[in-house]
């Protein structure tokens, strides 16, 4: 994996928005909190990769849950996506590894490995990806 991406998903599996960030870091971005805010009715899970291989957390990314959760008056499922493993934060803040990994993920990992002219080619910001990927 290669850069930070992140996927908003619906429960059926569809991938609502997407954006990327870098090696290292995907920071915080007004267009995603408004696609955030657009698809609260029909979001079940908020994704992003971890290109390191660290299949945790990181303490940003709980004070982002923390806050999303507060915003939408509600908490979602989060997930850590590695090249290996997908960790799941559920709405009543257990962790699990996902024994079985939906469709989506695949498609999330592509996208974190997919670089076109030094930019990833698939899931940059202000692009929606349409369908549903199971």
């Amino acid at each position: 994996m290669l850069v930070e991406v992140c996927f908003l998903v619906s429960p059926e599996g569809t991938v609502l928005w997407s954006d990327r960030g870098t090696r290292g870091a995907l920071p915080d971005s007004a267009d995603r909190w408004r696609a955030i805010w657009h698809h609260r009715d029909e979001l079940a899970v908020i994704a992003h990769t971890h290109p390191g291989g660290l299949l945790a957390f990181s303490p940003e990314d709980r004070t982002t849950m923390a806050a999303i959760d507060a915003a939408l008056g509600r908490a979602l499922r989060y997930a850590v996506v590695t090249d290996r493993a997908v960790l799941y934060r559920d709405p009543d803040g257990s962790l699990s590894v996902a024994a079985d990994e939906p469709a989506w993920v695949a498609h999330l990992r592509a996208a974190s490995a997919a670089e076109h002219n030094g930019e990833v080619a698939h899931g940059d910001s202000q692009h929606h990806v349409p369908g549903t990927l199971g």
